[in-house]
């Protein structure tokens, strides 16, 4: 079968902007996978530890929206780190409809275990530090650019 070439351009794939974020995002998946593997974390998993090593005792809506993800997808992945020993969820005495979220001695410890992956992310990325942080400065204005112009 004859490869034909799309007339408009802007129908290559290679010149699709999603499609690069998305190799991009399974590449940087990739590459975080035998780092995390060897602390016992998925990469959502460790996504919310990030969140917690910055604030103790979020909510799960606050965890949610920091992480775009939804309840449906953040209730089994919390439940699965909470018997792993890492967080504990707990009611808010306040409002009991709300669950916050709290490290635990072993999940806040594991955070002296992974100050190495930044450098070596950075490492493998062949980006200098600059670089990197005006990519980051791109992708997160473009997210709100994108979440800007989206119906509620």
């Amino acid at each position: 079968m004859p490869i034909t070439t799309p007339r408009n351009p802007a129908l290559l794939l290679d010149n699709q902007l999603c499609f690069s974020l998305y190799a991009a995002s399974l590449s940087m998946t990739k590459l975080y996978k035998p780092l995390l593997d060897a602390l016992g974390l998925t990469y959502p998993q460790y996504l919310v530890m990030l969140v917690l090593w910055e604030q103790d005792g979020p909510t799960v809506s606050t965890l949610g929206e920091r992480l775009n993800l939804d309840s449906g997808t953040l209730t089994p992945l919390l439940k699965r780190m909470e018997q792993a020993g890492l967080l504990e969820r707990k009611r808010c005495a306040d409002d009991e409809r709300r669950v916050q979220l709290f490290l635990t001695p072993a999940g806040a410890a594991l955070q002296q275990r992974t100050t190495n992956i930044p450098g070596c992310v950075l490492a493998q990325t062949g980006c200098t530090v600059p670089e990197v942080v005006a990519l980051t400065r791109q992708l997160q204005q473009l997210r709100a650019q994108i979440v800007a112009v989206q119906p509620p």
